[in-house]
């Protein structure tokens, strides 16, 4: 069986930290890979798209050079229906929200800080 694949797009390292450190706590077998930014993660990914594709993508909006809505809208050109994507963002405006339920692969929106129950309700997808 293949280890499961989480990627955590977001260019605060502290929080990057803490993430990995509550996926450790939530005791999931997987694979963490990390980026900065939406365009390091799109530049892997087309790489080689079957080899590449996560899991599950936990993704914030507010990036330098690409942001969360740049990444999701190209993203979903080359991406298939495997991989779900969680918006984890310091964003709590409504219409956020409601522009994120346009996208299709977005199963859900967590504001920040998250906490280890909401990581643990995702892991438990794996």
């Amino acid at each position: 069986m293949n280890k499961k694949v989480i990627c955590i797009i977001d260019d605060d390292p502290i929080y990057q930290i803490l993430i990995n450190k509550i996926i450790a706590m939530s005791k999931t077998e997987c694979e963490l890979i990390r980026f900065k930014n939406g365009k390091e993660a799109l530049d892997y990914f087309t790489l080689d798209t079957l080899k590449n594709l996560p899991d599950i993508i936990l993704l914030d909006l507010e990036m330098p050079i690409m942001d969360g809505w740049d990444f999701m809208t190209e993203i979903d050109k080359i991406f298939t229906d495997q991989t779900d994507i969680y918006i984890v963002s310091s964003s709590i405006a409504y219409e956020d929200k409601e522009k994120a339920k346009t996208f299709s692969k977005v199963k859900g929106y967590f504001s920040k800080p998250i906490d280890s129950n909401k990581i643990l309700e995702i892991t438990k997808q794996l």
